[in-house]
């Protein structure tokens, strides 16, 4: 896979180096044919000054002066142009190199030097050119011209620039394709290596990250995502643990008991009865709650949600745990208006509260407070159970919610995740504070409508 995408990397790049380079060579074409119309176009302006010339010449003389054709000829030589006049007779009455034999020899080196050529080298056939004086013909002058040396020399230097620029544009341009593809490709390639590892089994697999683009922070969700897969592995691991070693403490008790029974060892009594039927609960306490879970989690819960004062609610839970706190001597306090409604399923907001006073009882080892506080808010309701206990460690809070998760021997693991799927089925949200040593607050937040509850 990696292969492929560095390949359409590289394609794409040298797809552009090849199009910056065919640019190039357009440019340069259009440049060189612009500049030779432009040539072009000055030429046939020095033909027209040469041809104005012999026209006024020939009115002034009355005809074609040998003297003045002469100097013409000799001025369209240094303009780069070789000529030759013609009469109405088609007859040559002067051209190039009959105006140099009429020049000192002096003057003929000076004007051959200046222009460069000498006569009868010119390019190509001669191009025909009519004269006019006042409408009547008079003759042609006749032209051809001598190759530019300037121009040639300009064509060639530019053609060697940007063949020179296009070429090594092309290099640099594959060169650096290659290496960007692989630069843009390595990250990807890391990537799908090590989800490669993670999907068979390496959940340890990190990648480096460098950089802080859009690859980066790819690369930082990934590992993330990874980190989060071993912390549930391992989370995996130890509920299956746990429910194994819960599910085989009181099958290994009642097993125990009735062989014992059948053996004779133990008397067929009511206390061994009560002890098998206690242990049986327990059993049955324990698929209930993971079956409540599972409900929970798939949202299954069939939620009949009716508006319930607050107040009596949250009486009722400490009356019920009374006799459990006063065993510890722990009070209980309720603080809500007695005007506070609350839009819940009332079976499964009571499940809620017996939960998270079950917890903080435990949490309390003898003398302390647990307060049950209503509230209306902005959307909705809030519940505040909180207590004196020995408080949560910093560390341990964002994995109460977790199932299975707890920090000694007793409970199952599962009362707190149950809590936070009933309230999420209600649509709302639960928030713990706490500090080791000084209590617990937990904070459910239930919206008045039904429908998802959004923080103040």
């Amino acid at each position: 896979m990696s292969s492929s995408i560095r390949w359409k990397f590289m394609l794409v790049l040298i797809f552009v180096a090849v199009l910056g380079v065919s640019s190039s060579l357009i440019l340069r074409g259009l440049i060189v044919r612009d500049f030779g119309q432009l040539t072009e176009g000055e030429m046939e302006d020095r033909v027209y000054w040469v041809s104005a010339a012999l026209e006024t010449a020939f009115e002034k003389s009355q005809g074609f002066s040998q003297e003045a054709l002469a100097a013409d000829a000799v001025w369209a030589l240094l303009l780069g142009i070789e000529s030759r006049v013609k009469d109405r007779a088609d007859a040559i009455v002067m051209d190039t190199a009959t105006a140099l034999k009429q020049l000192s020899p002096g003057s003929r080196e000076r004007i051959l030097a200046s222009a460069g050529f000498e006569p009868g080298r010119g390019f190509g056939p001669y191009a025909r050119y009519p004269l006019f004086l006042k409408g009547e013909e008079i003759g042609h002058l006749e032209v051809r011209f001598f190759p530019r040396g300037k121009r040639a020399l300009f064509v060639s230097r530019t053609n060697r620039f940007l063949l020179t620029s296009a070429l090594l544009l092309g290099t640099v341009a594959i060169l650096m394709s290659i290496i960007l593809a692989r630069r843009l490709t390595r990250p990807i390639t890391r990537l799908a290596r090590a989800a490669d590892s993670i999907s068979q089994g390496n959940l340890h697999e990190r990648i480096e990250i460098t950089g802080s683009d859009e690859l980066a922070r790819l690369s930082h969700s990934f590992n993330h995502m990874a980190q989060t897969l071993e912390k549930q592995d391992a989370l995996r691991k130890k509920i299956n643990a746990n429910f194994a070693h819960e599910m085989r403490t009181p099958l290994a008790i009642m097993q125990g008991q009735l062989e014992g029974m059948l053996d004779g060892l133990i008397p067929n009594e009511r206390r061994v009865l009560e002890s098998l039927l206690e242990e049986n609960l327990r059993l049955a306490r324990i698929v209930t709650n993971v079956e409540e879970l599972v409900q929970a989690e798939a949202s299954a819960l069939s939620l009949k949600r009716i508006r319930l004062p607050l107040k009596q609610l949250l009486e009722s839970i400490a009356q019920r745990f009374s006799e459990a706190g006063g065993k510890k001597n722990i009070i209980f306090t309720v603080e809500c208006n007695d005007e506070v409604r609350v839009y819940a399923d009332p079976e499964r907001l009571t499940q809620i509260l017996i939960n998270l006073v079950t917890n903080a009882i435990k949490a309390i080892d003898s003398g302390g407070t647990i307060q049950l506080n209503g509230a209306a808010e902005r959307e909705g309701c809030r519940i505040d159970v909180i207590d004196s206990g020995r408080g949560i460690a910093e560390a341990d809070q964002p994995l109460i919610f977790e199932r299975f998760f707890r920090k000694d021997s007793t409970g199952l693991g599962l009362g707190l995740p149950i809590v936070r799927e009933l309230v999420d089925a209600h649509g709302g949200t639960i928030e713990v504070s706490s500090r080791p040593g000084e209590g617990s607050s937990f904070t459910v937040r239930l919206p008045c409508n039904g429908n998802h509850y959004n923080s103040p």
